[in-house]
């Protein structure tokens, strides 16, 4: 039996998810959860094989997520299943050590079966999503985009300084450069962009 914690923050998409996962004959979801801290939560406690996951969720993302697993070596193997089919993200969930990154717009028996195959140990990316990896690598740095998440969440300058500790001009600096490689007009452009590309 694969057990497995589901991690979606619409709730009518998770129960539907539980649902018919729960009819797999081998797949029982132990946990679910509608944000990434209690997602992490639910992993911690359950345990369970793989955790399915969507990525853009309330606390933790998705790849946050799977991140913070693989920092703590926790064995648990991560599924992504996303409306995003972007580059960025995929760049991003691989790095970040995700076994399976698939639409949630294919049929159940498609996740079901991707779902298998990362429990057997194997990578399963979706189709469309192994060709968006062939698009413009993300040119942002670190800082970059941690300044652009905040703008995106409609900080100031002079709060992200705050926020940072660093200069206001410090601040102007980084978002200008970050502008310039986005091709960007001004700040909230560029964190829009950022976003639409999947490098936030």
């Amino acid at each position: 039996m694969i057990r497995v914690v589901l991690a979606e923050d619409q709730g009518m998409v998770l129960s539907a998810f539980a649902s018919l996962l729960d009819l797999q004959p081998d797949i029982k979801v132990v946990a679910t959860a509608t944000n990434g801290d209690d997602a992490l939560a639910a992993v911690r406690e359950h345990r369970p094989d793989v955790l399915v996951t969507d990525i853009e969720m309330p606390g933790r993302s998705g790849l946050d997520l799977a991140a913070d697993l693989n920092q703590l070596d926790d064995p648990t193997r991560v599924l992504i299943v996303t409306t995003f089919a972007r580059s960025g993200y995929l760049r991003r969930a691989v790095d970040a050590g995700v076994a399976g990154y698939v639409l949630k717009d294919a049929p159940i028996g498609e996740l079901a079966a991707a779902l298998r195959r990362v429990y057997a140990g194997e990578r399963v990316v979706a189709p469309e999503l192994a060709m968006a990896a062939w698009d413009a690598a993300d040119p942002l740095t670190d800082r970059e985009r941690e300044l652009l998440r905040a703008v995106a969440d409609g900080a100031s300058n002079a709060e992200i300084a705050s926020r940072m500790f660093l200069a206001e001009g410090t601040v102007r600096n980084y978002l200008s450069t970050a502008m310039a490689k986005l091709g960007a007009r001004n700040r909230t452009e560029a964190a829009r962009t950022a976003r639409t590309r999947g490098w936030l």
